[in-house]
């Protein structure tokens, strides 16, 4: 996630204040829920300020665009995998059936996930110039 010391520090922080946050809301009826909410919030707004104040020092992005046609037929194809599991497993009643849909479901995920993303990524990639 990051290549700088600064990308780093920001990016912890970030987590930290996020957890924080969440943490707060969590135990919000307590003083130290509300305490934290109140640290974990301006952590998280100062990290929010360096990730802006970081990013003119990062430079041009090396990558030219990629395909989108090719990237939103691997976003679909994630999707519909999910999709196909959730509608399975709620029209078969039987352990047989949930499982076929389910298997059919993460193999159509994977396919979207494991081999058209990393192609919609890699077509216009850095080596290949």
């Amino acid at each position: 996630m990051a290549a700088t010391k600064s990308q780093g520090s920001a990016f912890t922080l970030f987590i930290a204040g996020l957890t924080a946050v969440c943490a707060g809301i969590a135990y919000f009826s307590l003083g130290s829920g509300k305490v934290s909410l109140i640290l974990g919030l301006i952590a998280f707004v100062y990290s929010l300020w360096s990730f802006i104040k970081i990013k003119p020092l990062e430079g041009k992005v090396a990558l030219k665009m990629q395909p989108a046609g090719l990237q939103l037929a691997g976003l679909v194809a994630a999707l519909l995998g999910w999709v196909i599991v959730l509608v399975g497993i709620h029209l078969s009643s039987g352990v047989s059936g949930r499982l076929v849909t389910s298997i059919v479901g993460i193999a159509v995920t994977l396919i979207g996930i494991l081999y058209l993303l990393p192609k919609a990524a890699s077509k216009n990639a850095i080596w290949k110039a």
